[in-house]
């Protein structure tokens, strides 16, 4: 085996199954004591792409292993099947197969395949015997608004369509005016409800008015048992951040201290550049450790991100860049 096949496996390495994260009662003087530094959280964050730089090899293996990360999604109110059908075959088939065998790195696909509820039996037919998840967003995405019984019975038949993971998003009026107990309750009625299926808090980071606000939210999603934390619906004039992220992290770091349960992050929208993703995978790997790189811990929510990282991997094998339009999403 090649040094350069060596350093691609490790984009590949067997998960070992980690126990759900079944919540806590809610603690209100742990949400309480929770701050968030804005400006010392900021200095972290711009330091971080000056001081992780990879190149070559190490950058193709970081790479590979964003995409194994990627839920592939679409989410537009001009979604059709053969749309879906499309995206699902680019989960399974990410890059193109001859730059995956020069790689070493035949069978890599994406985490999962996102999309609305209407579209769930069509992405499972497309994923049938892949082992690709289907995930789906639910709960009045993406304002979170609908009434409360709609929510939950969206969820349900989400669940009943054979969606295996529950993209929900929060009232983040809850959030705005404190009222922490109602987030739970909120929270744990989503978790119940979703079953074996895994589910993915959206807190809409960009609508919360501050990180302080964004930390607690987390604790309290991790406490009503929240499976994922996720910054964004990818709908919000701002989403995925570092200086979220960071904050977000370290909630899930805080918690896992304090219970001994994992929770995953899923980052989402405003993520389209190769280097990017590696500045969130090294994130990762630097707050919470290697095991937070696994697919069923970390997940990045895009689309137009597995085109770029396409095109650099396609440059990393012949030295030279191809076109956008050479590496079309679905």
């Amino acid at each position: 085996m090649t040094a350069t096949q060596t350093k691609l496996d490790t984009a590949q390495l067997p998960q070992v199954h980690l126990p759900r994260n079944p919540g806590t009662e809610l603690d209100l003087d742990w949400v309480a004591r929770v701050q968030a530094n804005q400006s010392a959280i900021e200095r972290r964050a711009a330091t971080l792409g000056g001081r992780r730089s990879v190149k070559k090899t190490h950058q193709a293996a970081w790479l590979c292993k964003a995409v194994s990360c990627i839920d592939l999604t679409t989410l537009s109110g001009d979604d059709t099947p053969g749309r879906v059908r499309r995206l699902c075959a680019k989960a399974k088939q990410p890059v193109r197969a001859d730059l995956l065998a020069q790689l070493g790195m035949e069978g890599l696909t994406t985490g999962a395949v996102c999309v609305y509820h209407d579209m769930i039996p069509t992405a499972l037919e497309a994923l049938e015997g892949t082992g690709i998840p289907v995930a789906a967003v639910s709960t009045g995405f993406p304002a979170g608004l609908s009434p409360l019984h709609l929510r939950i019975a969206e969820i349900e038949e989400s669940v009943i369509a054979g969606a295996k993971e529950i993209d929900i998003v929060i009232s983040r009026r809850h959030v705005l005016t404190q009222n922490w107990q109602a987030l739970y309750d909120e929270m744990k009625t989503f978790r119940q409800t979703c079953g074996d299926a895994h589910v993915k808090a959206i807190l809409a980071t960009g609508e919360l008015g501050s990180l302080r606000n964004v930390a607690r939210a987390s604790l309290i999603c991790m406490m009503a048992g929240a499976d994922f934390i996720k910054t964004s619906t990818g709908k919000e004039n701002v989403n995925a951040t570092l200086p979220v992220s960071l904050v977000m992290i370290r909630a899930i770091r805080e918690y896992f201290e304090a219970t001994g349960f994992h929770v995953g992050y899923k980052p989402a929208g405003g993520i389209s550049k190769a280097k990017d993703a590696i500045l969130y995978l090294a994130l990762m790997k630097e707050e919470l450790g290697h095991r937070w790189l696994q697919p069923d811990l970390f997940r990045f929510g895009a689309s137009s991100l597995l085109g770029d990282i396409e095109r650099q991997l396609e440059h990393h094998l012949t030295g030279a860049y191809s076109a956008n339009y050479r590496h079309p999403i679905g």
